[in-house]
């Protein structure tokens, strides 16, 4: 079943009773009135909390995490600038992170191997469906990755594919700060990291016990090496917004709208397509079979350059 994401971008008063959540929506110029909805718990994947005048109670975040909801709070930019978890999310949680802890350095280095390889081939079909863009390159590295891809392949291929990603837009750099768009693709990322976060606690993993990323002060270094072979999307969709719109920001309510979508957007696992909020559970629970010595290849989506 597909989770909802709901946002709140305006004044409201957030409750909970008999496991629904209640929304009361302040009155505004087309809703002379206050408006009640509810939505039940159980069906709430993603909460983007996006205005200084929202009102909650306890029980709010109680229920959502207990129903294995992520929360993202967004700062003053309207950037998503935290993220709340359920870390209980398996019913073998401990056990489970016991094997997540023991992982291998080898092993972690292999599925950083798997992990960089997927994220180069997406990126060559980002580049030949958006800028017809020479991605024999990228396809010639996604094979020469090594074992905790020594030669750092992936940041080489980074270079070449925000170069010709950004080539449309002169006088922009990809800089998480810089202009659009920065902005939309780090929003996009944002929803992105709190849905593979999500899908790792479901599998019982810790979300800041990474292959590959070790900053002792993130707490999703795991979230973001999973999140990496499904960053491409973000960037296709994100393309997608200011080929339509070329003077789209993110502070557009549409713009935000399309961003929300991240979730359903559809992905191709294997001869199946799903949407991404499904396969970024597929991949967490092949992550943890890996670990568990159960399997030996993540499961990640592949883009066929077709959109």
């Amino acid at each position: 079943m597909i989770k909802q994401t709901l946002y709140f971008g305006n004044p409201a008063k957030l409750s909970v009773a008999n496991e629904q959540l209640r929304i009361v929506l302040a009155p505004g110029e087309d809703n002379p009135e206050p408006r009640v909805a509810t939505r039940p718990l159980e069906d709430i994947g993603i909460v983007v909390l996006d205005s200084p005048q929202i009102q909650l109670t306890a029980p709010v975040l109680e229920g959502l995490m207990r129903f294995g909801a992520a929360v993202l709070v967004c700062d003053r930019r309207h950037l998503p600038s935290g993220l709340m978890l359920n870390m209980e999310g398996h019913s073998s949680q401990a056990e489970r992170f016991r094997i997540h802890l023991s992982a291998s350095l080898p092993l972690k280095k292999q599925l950083w191997q798997q992990t960089v390889s997927c994220k180069l081939r997406n990126q060559a079909a980002v580049l030949r469906e958006v800028s017809g863009e020479e991605t024999g390159n990228m396809l010639a590295w996604a094979d020469r990755v090594r074992s905790g891809d020594p030669d750092n392949l992936e940041a080489r291929g980074a270079v070449y594919y925000w170069q010709c990603y950004l080539r449309s837009s002169p006088g922009v750099n990809r800089d998480r700060y810089g202009d659009e768009p920065n902005a939309m693709l780090n929003y996009g990322y944002a929803i992105l990291r709190a849905v593979i976060a999500r899908a790792l606690v479901s599998s019982g993993m810790h979300p800041s016990l990474g292959i590959h990323h070790r900053n002792k002060y993130n707490a999703y270094c795991l979230a973001d090496d999973i999140m990496e072979p499904y960053r491409p999307y973000i960037d296709r969709l994100v393309y997608s917004i200011i080929s339509e719109d070329p003077g789209a920001t993110i502070e557009k309510t549409e713009t935000k709208r399309r961003l929300l979508s991240v979730p359903v957007i559809d992905v191709d696992m294997g001869a199946v397509r799903r949407p991404l909020m499904v396969a970024a559970a597929e991949t967490s629970s092949s992550l943890f079979k890996c670990l568990a010595g159960e399997a030996r290849k993540i499961r990640y989506p592949e883009m066929r350059g077709d959109g």
